[in-house]
């Protein structure tokens, strides 16, 4: 717990002061946030059973992990020593370099993993290791690279709230998954057609993906108006709006019953359709970037895209302040939608 202290005493005395290449608050932040990931990894290793997600451990694969791991450990290493040699302050780097010590002490990329016994559920630890890893290297050098408020720091107020938040999503994945299925299968399974889904997976692939947006974001988009028109729903979907500052993280600042609730909704029209599984994926993957960023502390020029797809300068304007917008712009994928209902508005 000390190292969390020192992180947290740390931010909330520089974390808002932007950060400059030399001085060594960037090594000493990468050294720790490395080295405690590396941590939760290397717990991950010991129990798979109950701290990682079958239907993710697929997707990564244990080669990759492992690899991942020590390159991880590595460079918390490298970097922690960095952060003892140009920073006056040895908090953050000594963080980052005991924490991956006690991870290579207990057997950091090494650990044998033989069989994995089957658990009724369990926590999407690895889930939230890998999405935080991945996340931060690609929007992170996206937001200083595309700043919508270059004012705004990447430790800005609340970011320990949101990621509070983030890990939670992330680590019940499996049991908002199970929960959305069984909802959605039990509203939804007694009018699947067999005959009809083969029909659709028939179609070009490209077009089911179309497709599978499409009635996603129709789905979420009446879920989404119904949060904002719906007072006792709004208490629920006003934890997404207290947000105060936008970024990469923002996004995840939910309320559990709001996330379980949308996803079983998306569901459902999805298992009726019966996307192929690659069709599937394709969405998984697209909801999951573009939930991301269009939460992110990005702004792109070409303004005549946010006509086309939700952008962050689309989205960014359903969070403003200004009560003309506060019902406007409900699509996550798709501003037509918004077009076709009434609610759409840009600048």
């Amino acid at each position: 717990m000390r190292w969390l202290d020192a992180i947290r005493d740390y931010a909330d005395r520089h974390g808002h002061r932007p950060f400059e290449i030399g001085e060594g608050r960037i090594s000493g932040y990468a050294s720790a946030v490395l080295g405690l990931l590396s941590l939760l990894a290397v717990l991950c290793f010991h129990f798979p059973q109950w701290l990682t997600v079958p239907e993710f451990r697929a997707i990564y694969g244990e080669v990759f992990a492992r690899n991942a791991l020590l390159v991880a450990l590595i460079t918390s290493f490298v970097l922690g020593t960095l952060n003892f040699v140009r920073n006056k302050r040895k908090r953050l780097g000594a963080t980052g370099i005991i924490a991956s010590t006690i991870a290579v002490v207990l057997g950091g990329a090494t650990i044998p993993v033989d069989h994995i016994p089957e658990t009724p559920i369990s926590i999407g630890l690895d889930w939230f290791v890998l999405a935080l890893l991945v996340s931060a290297l690609i929007f992170i050098p996206l937001e200083k690279s595309y700043s919508k408020d270059p004012e705004q720091q990447i430790l800005r107020p609340k970011w320990r709230t949101d990621l509070a938040y983030y890990f939670m999503s992330h680590a019940l994945v499996q049991f908002v998954l199970i929960f959305s299925m069984s909802t959605a299968t039990l509203m939804v399974g007694w009018a699947v057609s067999e005959t009809f889904q083969s029909w659709v997976q028939s179609i070009p692939l490209a077009v089911q993906i179309m497709l599978a947006v499409l009635v996603a974001d129709l789905a979420q988009y009446t879920v989404h108006r119904t949060y904002h028109s719906v007072g006792w729903l709004w208490r629920f979907h006003a934890v997404h709006h207290s947000a105060e500052h936008l970024d990469w993280l923002a996004g995840s600042r939910m309320h559990l019953l709001e996330t379980m609730a949308t996803r079983s909704a998306v569901l459902i029209p999805l298992l009726f359709f019966g996307f192929s599984p690659q069709a599937l994926n394709a969405y998984v993957i697209i909801v999951g970037v573009q939930a991301v960023l269009s939460h992110a502390n990005t702004r792109f020029d070409t303004k005549w895209l946010s006509y086309l797809v939700v952008t962050p300068r689309y989205h960014h304007w359903h969070h403003s302040a200004d009560p003309e917008y506060a019902d406007k712009n409900f699509a996550v994928h798709l501003p037509v939608i918004d077009m076709i209902f009434g609610t759409h508005k840009i600048p």
